[in-house]
């Protein structure tokens, strides 16, 4: 297993993101060191086209794949990227039968969360695979195309008591795990045989803006570090 870690430099929403203080450390040097930690990642690779980015991703012990500036837009997806890393991984005759994928702006997690989801992955024989919340009382609208509102996830004309509803599984971006040839086949993520990995409420919140830097950073300390 290689994790693949994607680093651009641009960010207009909070300039330098990926390396933007965050509780004592660059935001980037959360995630390497939580794929470091990990008993099941061989590993780590940083994606990216920014020399700085590059400078504090090796500080932290990350192999280095420069991400071309045609791939590392505002309009790049995250595929593109993942594409190029495997070739990378490829010219460079690295063995690897799947992908562990976090997401930086998303360092929410706990030290057990990504062993356990490779174990899953693994043990239920998945071919993808993406970390997920489970929230009990989350009702979604949408206007149509004539302008009218209309309820997604259930009957506004029958609503339930909040203890009566299903849980909802909410893919919150932490991290994704994929084989190669779903990535190279479907050109998507996800595909094959799809599971996930759950983690906890309050683990699915990334960071977009400032105010989210600020939320993010109080729940780090409330639920991950405090008592180290």
């Amino acid at each position: 297993m290689q994790a693949i870690i994607l680093a651009r430099g641009g960010s207009k929403s909070i300039p330098k993101k990926n390396i933007v203080n965050f509780c004592g450390k660059p935001l980037i040097g959360w995630t390497i060191e939580q794929c470091t930690k990990s008993e099941l990642i061989e590993n780590v690779w940083v994606s990216s086209d920014s020399k700085e980015i590059i400078e504090i991703a090796e500080e932290y012990g990350a192999k280095i794949i420069r991400r071309p500036h045609a791939l590392s837009g505002d309009e790049s997806t995250s595929e593109s990227g993942w594409l190029h890393a495997m070739k990378t991984l490829n010219e460079r005759q690295v063995k690897y039968d799947a992908l562990f994928c976090p997401q930086v702006t998303s360092p929410l997690r706990k030290e057990s969360d990504i062993d356990e989801a490779i174990a899953k992955f693994k043990t239920d024989k998945l071919d993808s695979l993406f970390s997920a919340s489970k929230v009990d009382d989350l009702y979604f609208w949408y206007k149509n195309e004539s302008g009218k509102l209309e309820s997604v996830n259930y009957d506004y004309r029958n609503r339930k008591r909040r203890q009566d509803h299903e849980p909802q599984i909410i893919e919150n971006g932490s991290f994704y795990i994929f084989k190669p040839e779903i990535l190279e086949q479907q050109l998507n993520r996800l595909g094959g045989r799809i599971g996930y990995s759950e983690m906890e409420p309050w683990q699915i919140f990334e960071i977009d803006n400032s105010i989210d830097l600020r939320v993010c950073c109080a729940l780090m300390n409330e639920f991950v570090l405090r008592g180290k």
